[in-house]
C-alpha cells in the first residue's frame, strides 16, 4: 500500500478505467469494487428488458441512471437483437445524471444530439442537475423510461426507498415528470450486490486505512457494504472523497475520519487531493467542492 493514495471504490470494469485515468494524472490508485453488478438473470426481468428495447421508439426519453445501465441495456448480446430498432433512426432521447453515463452512452452508438445531460459546469452530476436540462421537453402525455439497476440486499433496498420517499434522486425526477402530466415506467437491467472479499482485498482495506489512503465514494450503497464486509475497520482513521453530499453524509454516518466532497470526474478528484491536504488535519469532517471552471465539456 506505501504510495497508493486512492483506493477506487466502483465496480470493477469503471474502477479500471479510474485507476488508469488517475495514473496518468501521476495520482497511483488501486481498485477495490465495492459494488458488484450482474444482469438480471430471472425470467420476469429478461422479459421486461425485452419488452422495453422493442417498444423504445415509442418513449420520449429513456433515462439511464448509471454507466452499468447503459451497458446492460444497450451493449449485452441480447440488446442486438432485431427488436431493438436502429438508434440513428429513431427520436427517443437519452437522458444521463452525469458525464461517465453520457459517455458510455455515445459509445454505444447513442447519437450525441439526442443526448442530454448536466452541463460541465453544473455544481453536482446528478438527477436534480439533469431536470434543469430537460424539463422543457416533458409535455402531457410524454413517456419516459427509467433504466435502473436493483439491490440485492434487502436493507440497502429499504433505503433506495426511503431515499425515494424524501424525494432525492431519480425518484424525485419522476416525480417532476409526472407534475408535468409525463408518464413513468421503469426498467430494471442489472443488480447490486455486495462483494465476495478474499483475505487479498481485506488486508488491502485495513492496509489503506493504516496508509492515509483517499477512498474515492461514488455510491451510498458501497458505504454499506464496506460496513457489512468489515465491521471492525476503523474508519475513524480513515480518509473518503465523496462525489456527492449525500455520499458524503452517508460515510460521515458510517464514521469516515475525514470526508471531503468533489464532482465525479477524474479532474476534480484530482484538483480535490490537492485541496483536502491541506484540511482538516485534525481529523474534522470537511465539504470542499471542486470549484468548476466553465471551459466546455470534459
Amino acid at each position: 500500500m506505501l504510495g497508493v493514495q486512492v483506493i477506487v471504490t466502483r465496480p470493477a470494469l469503471e474502477a479500471a478505467r479510474w485507476v488508469q485515468q488517475l495514473g496518468a494524472r501521476g495520482i497511483s490508485a488501486a481498485a477495490l469494487p465495492l459494488i458488484d453488478i450482474a444482469p438480471c438473470a430471472d425470467a420476469a426481468s429478461q422479459a421486461a428488458l425485452q419488452q422495453a428495447r422493442a417498444q423504445l421508439a415509442h418513449y420520449q426519453a429513456v433515462m439511464f441512471v448509471s454507466v452499468p445501465a447503459v451497458r446492460h441495456f444497450l451493449m449485452q448480446k441480447e440488446a442486438l437483437a432485431p427488436y431493438l430498432p436502429a438508434l440513428i433512426a429513431i427520436s427517443t432521447r437519452a437522458w444521463a445524471p452525469g458525464p461517465g453515463t453520457a459517455r458510455a452512452l455515445q459509445q454505444a452508438g447513442w447519437p450525441a444530439a439526442r443526448l442530454d445531460a448536466p452541463p460541465a459546469e453544473a455544481a453536482q452530476f446528478d438527477s436534480e442537475a439533469l431536470w434543469q436540462r430537460v424539463a422543457p421537453q416533458v409535455q402531457p402525455g410524454a413517456r419516459v423510461l427509467v433504466v435502473r439497476g436493483r439491490a440485492m440486499d434487502t436493507d440497502a433496498g429499504s433505503a433506495d426507498a426511503a431515499a425515494g420517499r424524501k424525494g432525492q434522486g431519480r425518484d424525485w425526477l419522476a416525480q417532476q415528470v409526472e407534475a408535468e402530466g409525463g408518464m413513468v415506467e421503469t426498467v430494471v437491467a442489472y443488480e447490486r450486490a455486495a462483494p465476495l472479499w478474499g483475505p487479498e482485498q481485506r488486508r488491502l482495506a485495513h492496509a489503506a486505512v493504516a496508509a492515509r489512503s483517499w477512498w474515492l465514494l461514488s455510491s451510498s450503497l458501497a458505504v454499506r457494504h464496506l460496513r457489512q464486509a468489515l465491521p471492525d475497520l476503523p474508519l475513524a482513521q480513515a480518509r473518503a472523497l465523496a462525489t456527492h453530499p449525500r455520499i458524503a453524509a452517508a460515510a460521515r454516518a458510517a464514521g469516515f475520519g475525514l470526508v471531503c466532497d468533489c464532482r465525479p470526474t477524474v479532474e476534480d478528484v484530482a484538483a480535490a487531493l490537492g485541496a483536502c491536504r491541506t484540511l482538516g488535519s485534525d481529523g474534522e469532517n470537511v465539504s470542499q467542492p471542486t470549484t468548476p471552471k466553465p471551459d466546455g465539456p470534459r
